[in-house]
């Protein structure tokens, strides 16, 4: 898989780029964690994530945030990274314009930066989130959501309250039109740490069921 740079904000963005050519193949952006955890996109999460989209046939994009590998800049925490994702998300549908659907896969700091994205990008039809950080980050801008998703948490979870989680989805599922399903991996924490095929098998089953 080439490296290819994106033109950010800021300078370049390192990045992974997996290519379907069926014309209206889905395409997904996916998200690393945050940074300051060891978060970047060659992480075996996101790499497994990104190998599974593209054998399901998705065109898939993975890439740094600013300040992380080798992309240029330093890491901004929220206005920064999101301005990224937006890059990227433009550049994945300028090299898929056909696509039928264009999904966001966000980890931890990667899926508060995803929802961001989400609610200012229409397109975007649905999402993924592994081990979203509410209580650490607000997330009280999805109000309304405009979009059903997957939400997976870990059972040993020990930076974010799964109650936490557990209620915002509650509260999302109760809008009309979108339906927000919530998985919970036993024995997980935070990263999936050797338990990534069990993130894999959910979004399988989601796809499959949706």
């Amino acid at each position: 898989m080439p490296e290819i740079h994106l033109n950010g904000p800021i300078g370049r963005l390192e990045a992974r780029y997996t290519h379907n050519n069926e014309a209206n193949s889905p395409s997904v952006l996916i998200l690393h964690a945050h940074p300051g955890h060891g978060g970047n996109m060659n992480n075996p999460l996101s790499l497994q994530l990104h190998k599974f989209f593209s054998d399901l046939g998705f065109s898939s994009l993975r890439f740094n945030f600013r300040g992380v590998g080798k992309s240029d800049g330093e890491h901004d925490g929220s206005e920064g990274e999101l301005a990224d994702s937006a890059i990227a998300l433009d550049w994945l549908q300028n090299q898929n314009q056909e696509s039928n659907q264009y999904w966001v896969c966000g980890i931890s700091f990667g899926a508060w930066v995803g929802m961001q994205l989400l609610m200012r990008r229409p397109e975007i039809p649905k999402f993924v989130l592994i081990s979203p950080p509410v209580g650490k980050y607000d997330f009280n801008f999805l109000a309304p959501c405009p979009a059903s998703g997957l939400v997976i948490s870990a059972e040993k979870d020990n930076l974010v309250d799964n109650s936490a989680v557990s209620c915002a989805v509650k509260k999302l599922n109760k809008q009309k039109s979108i339906e927000v399903k919530h998985e919970l991996i036993k024995s997980a924490d935070h990263f999936f740490s050797n338990n990534e095929q069990k993130v894999i098998e959910k979004i399988k089953k989601y796809i499959g069921d949706n």
